[in-house]
C-alpha cells in the first residue's frame, strides 16, 4: 500500500497541472461504484486537444503517458521530420498518439489503425472532436504481414490489454479484417516517415513477415515490444538493421518488454 501513495499523489498532481478540467476529472476518477461513476470521461488538454475514453483505469493510462509524460519523446524524435511528415500509428488505441502528433505537426498526415472494434469507436470520435478528420485517417483494421483476418481479445473497455497476448478461453474474442504491412506503409501515396507500433504482441508478425525493402522510405520507428513466446526484441533489431534502421535508444520495462526508438538518419540519444 505504501508504494502506491507516491504514485497516487503524482497522478493527482499531473491531473490538476496538465488538464483544464483537472478538478472535475479528480471527482469523476474517484467514483468507484458502478452507479456513481460516469461511463465516459473527457480530458481537456491545456493545448486545446480533447480525448474522451471509457472511465476505466486501463483506458486512462495512454493519456498520461503521451500528453503528460511524453513517453514517445515526440520533440526529440519527430521535430526534424519536416513540415508535412506522414506518420503511421499502428495500435492507435483511442487516438492519443495520433492527436498529439497531428497537433504538434499541423501539416502532418496520420494513418491510424486500431484493431479493437470497441476501442476504434473512441479513436474515430477523438479524431472528429479535435477537427482532424482531414489529416488523421482512423481505421478499424488490424495490420499484419499479409492482409486477412486477426483474432484478438477485446474487453470492450478500451484497455491496453486488448490483443493477441490476452487471448484466453474466458476472454471476449473478436475477429477483425487486417491490412498488409506494405499497404499500411504506403497508403498515403508515399512511404510513411514515422512508424509507431504498440500492438500487444502483434508487432512480430507485421514486422518480421514483411520485407526489409518495404521499409526503405521510413525514417523513424518507435515501438513497444512484448513478451510473446518464441520471439524476442533481438529478432526485431536484426530485421530493422537489415532495413537500414539503427537502434538509437531502448528502455526496458521488464526482461522481455520495452520500448525502442530506431532511426535511418544519424540521431543523438535523448538527453
Amino acid at each position: 500500500m505504501m508504494r502506491s501513495i507516491p504514485w497516487a499523489a503524482r497522478r493527482v498532481g499531473q491531473t490538476v497541472g496538465h488538464f483544464d478540467n483537472g478538478g472535475r476529472l479528480l471527482v469523476d476518477l474517484a467514483r468507484q461504484s458502478v452507479t456513481g461513476r460516469p461511463e465516459e470521461i473527457t480530458f481537456r488538454m491545456r493545448s486545446g486537444a480533447v480525448v474522451t475514453i471509457p472511465n476505466r483505469p486501463g483506458a486512462r493510462v495512454p493519456i498520461y503517458e503521451i500528453f503528460v509524460e511524453d513517453e514517445y519523446r515526440l520533440g526529440w524524435f519527430t521535430d526534424d521530420l519536416g513540415e508535412s511528415p506522414v506518420a503511421l500509428d499502428i495500435g492507435a488505441h483511442v487516438g492519443c498518439f495520433s492527436v498529439a502528433f497531428a497537433e504538434r505537426h499541423p501539416g502532418a498526415r496520420v494513418d491510424a489503425y486500431e484493431a479493437s472494434p470497441s476501442t476504434a469507436t473512441y479513436l474515430q470520435r477523438n479524431v472528429t472532436d479535435n477537427g482532424m478528420q482531414a489529416r488523421v485517417h482512423s481505421n478499424n483494421l488490424a495490420v499484419q504481414a499479409v492482409a486477412g483476418e486477426l483474432t484478438l481479445a477485446d474487453n470492450g473497455a478500451a484497455s491496453g490489454h486488448n490483443g493477441v497476448l490476452h487471448l484466453t478461453a474466458d476472454s471476449r474474442n473478436v475477429t477483425v479484417p487486417s491490412i498488409a504491412m506494405l499497404e499500411a506503409l504506403t497508403i498515403s501515396g508515399r512511404s510513411a516517415d514515422l512508424v509507431k507500433i504498440d500492438t500487444e504482441g502483434g508487432e512480430y508478425d507485421m514486422v518480421l513477415g514483411s520485407r526489409p525493402e518495404d521499409w526503405g522510405g521510413v525514417r523513424r520507428v518507435v515501438l513497444e515490444y512484448h513478451d510473446l513466446p518464441g520471439h524476442s526484441w533481438e529478432e526485431l533489431e536484426t530485421f530493422f538493421a537489415a532495413a537500414g534502421l539503427s537502434l538509437v535508444h531502448r528502455e526496458k520495462f521488464a526482461e522481455r518488454l520495452g520500448m525502442a526508438w530506431l532511426s535511418r538518419d544519424p540521431l543523438a540519444p535523448p538527453a
